[in-house]
């Protein structure tokens, strides 16, 4: 969900040509991260299971390999899987599991319930590659080097300075009252957490660092991010992003979303 894959060729033209460090307080898929391949980076995300996976990855990629290909694509498995307590579980096969889970369950769907359970159903798919032996390798090399990290974004955002530069893909707020989706962990994401986000921002611009934010494109939007806006060299653009996760295909079509940036 909310993968930036599709557009990075658009937001390319936002981030600069060189940079001291590279941040990225809400890693989640990393599609920025590895396309940019930054000599110094800091990826951080509150979500706990995916700093394990990047992490095991990272030091233990020959192990993790080993751990997923034990996985099958099964359904009655497959809940077996999900059902299995990921804090008992060593690093390697914690990470092996949510490979798994993210490969097979529905639509690559990352969401748990309030008690920070996985919950996505089973995924249908001719042949899901639940152990890519080409792309994890590739993934372990740019990793090497990087700073992984379990914390909230706001300490994050206390240390880009000028020369630096911070991508943000936070958790959307949602286009319609009934499109609400901040399951990402179990405390959600809502409009106070938008709030810290945009008067971090507000402090790293002042300091000189250069960022990237990607949001929903609403009116509540532009309102939670007013202040920041309203900063001078801070700017507002819109790009054009495909919804891929609908339970009906018709609604999955292309949608706006916002760009926030500095010069």
């Amino acid at each position: 969900m909310g993968g930036k894959s599709q557009l990075l060729s658009q937001l390319s033209r936002w981030v600069p040509e060189a940079m001291e460090r590279y941040f990225e307080p809400f890693m989640g898929g990393g599609a920025m991260f590895f396309a940019q391949r930054p000599g110094r980076a800091v990826l951080a995300d509150v979500n706990d299971e995916l700093v394990d996976c990047y992490s095991a990855v990272r030091d233990h990629l020959d192990d993790v390999i080993e751990a997923l290909k034990q996985h099958r694509y099964e359904k009655d498995y497959y809940y077996e899987v999900r059902a299995w307590d990921r804090r008992s579980l060593p690093l390697i096969e914690r990470a092996a599991r949510t490979i798994f889970l993210n490969k097979t369950g529905f639509n690559g769907l990352y969401r748990v319930n309030s008690k920070g359970l996985f919950n996505v159903p089973f995924g249908r798919y001719s042949n899901p590659k639940i152990c890519d032996e080409a792309n994890l390798p590739a993934c372990s090399t740019v990793l090497q080097g990087t700073e992984i990290r379990h914390t909230d974004f706001e300490g994050l955002l206390k240390e880009p300075t000028d020369g630096d530069f911070v991508y943000l893909d936070p958790p959307y707020i949602p286009l319609n009252a009934t499109a609400n989706f901040t399951a990402y962990t179990a405390g959600g994401f809502g409009p106070d957490d938008q709030r810290r986000l945009a008067a971090s921002l507000v402090t790293a611009h002042r300091r000189g660092a250069r960022f990237l934010l990607s949001n929903a494109d609403t009116p509540v939007t532009r309102e939670l991010y007013s202040e920041l806006l309203d900063e001078p060299g801070v700017d507002l653009d819109i790009v054009r992003a495909r919804r891929a996760i609908n339970s009906k295909a018709g609604r999955r079509g292309p949608v706006n979303e916002v760009v926030i940036f500095n010069r």
